[in-house]
């Protein structure tokens, strides 16, 4: 977001439309209200929305034409990742053969901090740290920084790592994969992953941290991610367990049903549907 759209009441007006937008709320060709409406709706000045509307253009979400108005032109990826945590290392396999990849460094570093910890690796141990941008149809969707012991990253060239999932390339190394831990939060673009990912600088991410273990409770990678959360999401299913008072949702474990792998698309369509529906530019209360 630019210096110049300062005025609090203009970032509010912006961030409110752009939701809008990149949410699906609003499709693709989609005609705004005018200037003078959206100022009604949103209690501000015409010089207020005009600077929001202006920034909006600037990110390429809308188009301004003085004689045919201001219409949406943010066409959203036909092929949102979404990523089923209750299969979390089968997940990892299908997004590497469905998504492509860019290496921007590979390198060894020394051992430490939480890294270390998770790996259980000594401060004069060195591990294999990369960075990887993953696309989804030409759109980058997450930011990927890796570490994997030295001892097993030896197997593998910056090439491979470049051109397959580093699953694959682990399971290729003989680790025999048994769990996962992992933590999913929020996090802010840095100007390097805003860069990467397309973004302005301080953007909201899903952040995630993933730890593998192999079948001796060794730890054989850790995975720092940046997620664009219009372009990827996580979801699991839930079913009531228990007893009488005691029952609680608990996330479903094993195969994923035939309705389950169905869902994505049926999100998609979900999505689309939302351009009959009148335009509601008010803020959301």
């Amino acid at each position: 977001m630019r210096h110049w759209l300062g005025e609090a009441k203009a970032k509010r007006v912006y961030l409110v439309l752009r939701d809008r937008i990149l949410s699906g709320a609003v499709g693709v060709g989609a005609k705004l209200p005018t200037e003078n409406e959206l100022a009604r709706y949103h209690g501000v000045s015409r010089v207020t929305v005009r600077r929001a509307l202006g920034e909006l253009a600037r990110e390429r979400l809308i188009e301004r034409r003085p004689s045919a108005g201001t219409r949406v032109i943010y066409r959203p990826s036909p092929a949102p990742m979404t990523a089923d945590i209750s299969g979390v290392l089968a997940n990892l396999a299908d997004m590497g053969r469905r998504t492509t990849v860019k290496l921007l460094s590979f390198d060894y570093v020394p051992a430490q901090g939480a890294v270390s910890e998770a790996l259980d690796a000594g401060a004069d141990q060195l591990l294999q740290r990369a960075v990887r941008v993953r696309s989804i149809d030409g759109l980058p969707f997450s930011y990927l920084v890796t570490h994997v012991p030295e001892s097993i990253s030896v197997t593998f060239t910056e090439e491979e790592l470049a051109r397959r999932p580093l699953l694959e390339l682990l399971e290729r190394a003989g680790v025999k994969v048994e769990r996962a831990r992992q933590r999913i939060s929020a996090g802010l673009a840095t100007p390097q992953v805003a860069k990467a990912l397309g973004l302005h600088t301080g953007s909201p991410l899903i952040e995630l941290v993933r730890v593998v273990y192999d079948q001796g409770g060794r730890g054989v990678e850790y995975l720092h991610a940046l997620y664009r959360p219009d372009r990827y999401s996580f979801e699991f299913d839930l079913m009531r367990s228990g007893v009488s008072d005691a029952r609680s949702w608990a996330p479903v474990v094993g195969k994923t049903s035939e309705k389950a792998a169905r869902r994505p698309a049926a999100a998609i369509a979900k999505v689309s549907s939302h351009k009959t529906k009148p335009l509601d530019f008010a803020p959301r209360r």
